[in-house]
């Protein structure tokens, strides 16, 4: 199978190059040329299979090139071997009749990029070989929490691989900023951005643009990609839990065969929606999908209005990872509602670079009320919704799921629909312990490290292993620079 991109349907490429270069010269996003479908008898079969060859069933269609049998032990490596401390690796559990939550959270670094940066670095490494490329790696990520240390951790001492990781500086939770400057292996770098995301992945994507810089990195034996989800290595793997959420309720006869579900996903730049997207279009029976944001609510205004601008107010949210005004995936879902219209997604991309906003036409605008219902929510909503889960389930959640059980709950109310829902938990509660104590009325918090104890002595709910080890951690990575320094922090790492 080609990719092509959003921007170019002429410019094409093999899935390892595609996975290799991250993202098209000419900036657009790299998407397959077809969706391939799944008839309703693949998940009958995928009903009795483990998580790991659900992985091989779905990704083997996509990867030409790539055998059956380097899947099968991609997917060993990724999923096995203890990195999930859960059997299941995405388990989905019952609240009630109609109302279920996939727990995406059980990998090393406890939150749902785990599930393709686990895999990524299997993907990325396999297609250098067979694009007999010789140059070693640099894998750039800007972050808004969860997924620079996922990468980092997934990409650790890798060979032919070097990985940089920018946040925004105060715009992430005090255990995910543990988590990625304490971060071990040679091969890593971590700095913080003056500014939120946005700044940070602008800034990226300046980089990855520089043709000067690129040949400056191509002398010195070095090229540039990315482990965000603009690569299609990133969403491909989040595909295959929609669709085994689908098989796990099957299996537990919560649905008979057929039967559609909602799905209600908590997002910011769109990668984990656009996922369950293309789980439905392949013929995953997924009726609505429900988008949930937290205040920074363009994606909520976009979906309901048509019109997507970014020119508002930015807001520090206790729901750090969803804190984006720029959705990069969403320019997948417009390539594809525009009947893969390359031209109009270009014109709308350049509207979006130059005027900070677009409108889409009518028949998007029509498409995409038919496919998402969209919400929000703001902190203090949220919280709320932390202490009610608590309370009334005895479920402990973190910020960026209450704001999908909240959008849920809204959605319910407004249309009725009883419809089986799936709920994405994205993440760990103890990674973001202050914002759920004080949720659950603890206002005299533990500093630092010591407050995942305090979670843990409050509510019972064991610390996982993966953050409960930080205690032992050294702070490796200190640096702060402003976005027009980003690049030199790319060049004094690759010297």
């Amino acid at each position: 199978m080609n990719y092509l991109s959003t921007r170019n349907k002429d410019l094409r490429m093999s899935a390892s190059q595609a996975i290799a270069k991250g993202l098209a010269p000419d900036g657009g996003l790299l998407t397959p040329a077809v969706l391939p479908r799944l008839p309703i008898s693949s998940v009958e079969t995928m009903k009795e299979m483990s998580y790991q060859q659900r992985v091989v069933y779905i990704m083997n269609s996509f990867l030409e090139g790539f055998a059956a049998s380097e899947l099968t032990a991609y997917a060993a490596e990724a999923y096995g071997g203890g990195k999930f401390f859960h059997e299941d690796v995405a388990p989905v559990v019952k609240l009630n009749d109609n109302t279920y939550c996939l727990e995406l959270w059980h990998g090393p670094t406890c939150a749902f990029k785990d599930m393709a940066l686990q895999m990524l670095p299997h993907l990325l490494t396999a297609s250098m070989e067979k694009n007999d490329e010789k140059k070693t790696v640099c894998i750039l990520v800007a972050t808004s929490g969860d997924t620079g240390k996922a990468a980092l951790e997934g990409f650790r001492n890798v060979d032919k691989t070097k990985i940089l990781v920018f946040y925004p500086k105060d715009g992430v939770s005090e255990i995910q900023e543990l988590q990625m400057v304490t971060q071990v292996g040679g091969n890593v770098g971590v700095c913080s951005v003056m500014g939120n995301f946005d700044d940070a992945q602008t800034g990226v994507k300046t980089i990855f643009a520089n043709e000067e810089l690129a040949q400056i990195l191509a002398e010195r034996g070095y090229f540039l990609s990315s482990a965000n989800s603009i690569n299609w290595g990133r969403v491909l793997p989040q595909i295959v839990y929609y669709a085994s959420a689908y098989c796990d309720l099957l299996k537990s006869d919560a649905i008979s065969k057929g039967q559609q579900i909602n799905v209600c996903v908590p997002t910011g730049n769109f990668g984990n929606i656009l996922a369950a997207y293309y789980a439905r279009e392949m013929g995953i029976p997924i009726k609505t999908l429900i988008c949930a944001s937290n205040h920074n609510n363009v994606l909520t205004d976009f979906i309901n209005t048509g019109t997507y601008d970014r020119n508002r107010t930015f807001y520090n949210t206790i729901s750090p990872s969803m804190d984006i005004l720029v959705s990069s995936n969403l320019e997948r879902m417009l390539f594809e509602l525009s009947g893969r219209n390359d031209k109009l997604v270009r014109d709308y991309m350049g509207q979006l670079a130059e005027y900070g906003s677009y409108r889409v036409d009518s028949s998007i605008r029509t498409k995409l009320r038919q496919t998402f219902s969209a919400g929000c929510c703001d902190d203090d909503q949220t919280r709320a919704m932390i202490a009610r889960m608590w309370k009334e389930q005895s479920y402990l959640i973190d910020p960026h799921t209450a704001v999908a059980f909240h959008v849920l709950d809204e959605y319910r109310k407004n249309t009725g629909d009883d419809t089986v829902t799936v709920t994405v938990s994205t993440a760990s509660p103890f990674k973001f312990c202050s914002s759920v104590l004080a949720a659950l009325g603890v206002k005299d918090q533990k500093p630092g490290i010591e407050i995942l104890d305090q979670l843990t002595q409050f509510t019972g709910v064991p610390t996982p292993a993966p953050l409960a080890g930080l205690k032992n951690r050294q702070r490796r990575f200190n640096s702060v620079v402003e976005k027009s320094a980003m690049e030199n922090c790319v060049l004094e790492m690759l010297k």
